[in-house]
């Protein structure tokens, strides 16, 4: 039973619409990362997690890149759904926590969390 997964439908994929978000994204940032938010009309939100020019070896992005996804996992549940959501992670000490906290911070500056922890 996989109850809390992150499954392929709530990946932004396609490179245009990561950069509609870009574009007509409203923008919410904290130190280290900034979360881009835009409606997608869907009954779930669709997350990408980019990283800019320069941004350390594959290795460090891979993994910077699956603490990111670990932590939206265990946050997502409390979010509210129907958005498309880039978030950009800018170079820094990079583990869970700070990730986590991350997250939590840039949500709840968009206004996507339903329950305050």
């Amino acid at each position: 039973m996989k109850s809390s997964g992150f499954t392929k439908a709530e990946r932004l994929k396609r490179s245009a619409t990561i950069q509609s978000v870009f574009r007509k994204g409203k923008k919410y940032s904290c130190d280290g990362a900034k979360l881009f938010v835009l409606e997608n009309g869907l009954e779930q939100n669709r997350i990408v997690f980019t990283f800019p020019r320069g941004y350390g070896t594959a290795v460090e992005r891979n993994h910077s890149r699956r603490l990111s996804k670990e932590a939206y996992r265990i946050i997502k549940h409390d979010l509210m759904t129907g958005y498309d959501l880039t978030v950009l992670v800018y170079p820094g000490k990079d583990s869970f926590s700070v990730r986590e906290k991350q997250l939590t911070t840039l949500f709840a500056k968009a206004g996507l969390r339903l329950k305050s922890s």
